[in-house]
């Protein structure tokens, strides 16, 4: 069995124990689907949003909507394909009338799902997309995305590349070149990884 089906049958095995989880308030909140997250099993690159909205509630993938119509095209544009990287949030549930996720929604999700699916995949970056997501993996408040966005950090021997959410290049598209800088440097940041 070669490495990508493996790890398919763990996110799989993953997954099917939390098809119907009640361990936080979002699962009260009449959910359509848990979106759990879909991509490459054995990406180098894992990207890494802050919670689903209604059109992926309704479909049970991440970025679909208008945001992930622009991740996709802001990805081609840095020359990646999303079929080679893993997509998912920090929560897997939409919060209520797309509010931000609570402390304890984020500190639940990520501890039952969003580390063990790090832990699966062994991504050599992770992109995160806005401050939430940023600071659900870090667990540091109050972060300015706009000041730590492109700044490399190291999190248990991965590299974070922080940045903009794409929901915040569709009210400011004059960033999304800045965006897709930051992009580009995830993936020149993943090649130099991969020729060590």
């Amino acid at each position: 069995m070669d490495t990508k089906t493996k790890k398919l049958l763990l996110l799989n095995k993953l997954y099917s124990s939390y098809a119907n989880c009640t361990a936080c308030p979002l699962a009260n909140f009449g959910r359509t689907n848990i979106v759990f997250g879909d991509g490459n099993p054995n990406a180098q690159l894992m990207i890494i949003g802050e919670a689903p909205g209604k059109n992926e509630d309704l479909q049970g993938h991440p970025f679909i909507g208008r945001s992930g119509q622009l991740l996709t095209r802001s990805l081609q544009q840095a020359g990646l394909n999303r079929e080679d990287v893993f997509i998912t949030n920090i929560v897997k549930c939409r919060p209520p009338n797309n509010r931000n996720p609570l402390p304890l929604e984020i500190k639940t999700c990520k501890q039952l799902l969003l580390f063990k699916q790090i832990k699966i995949i062994q991504p050599k970056i992770i992109c995160t997309l806005g401050a939430l997501a940023l600071e659900g993996l870090t667990n540091q408040r109050n972060i300015k995305i706009t000041k730590t966005r492109g700044i490399p950090l190291n999190i248990d021997g991965i590299t974070i590349i922080p940045t903009y959410h794409p929901a915040y290049m569709l009210r400011k598209p004059k960033e999304l070149n800045t965006f897709i800088k930051d992009l580009k440097q995830a993936h020149l940041l993943l090649n130099s990884q991969i020729k060590k």
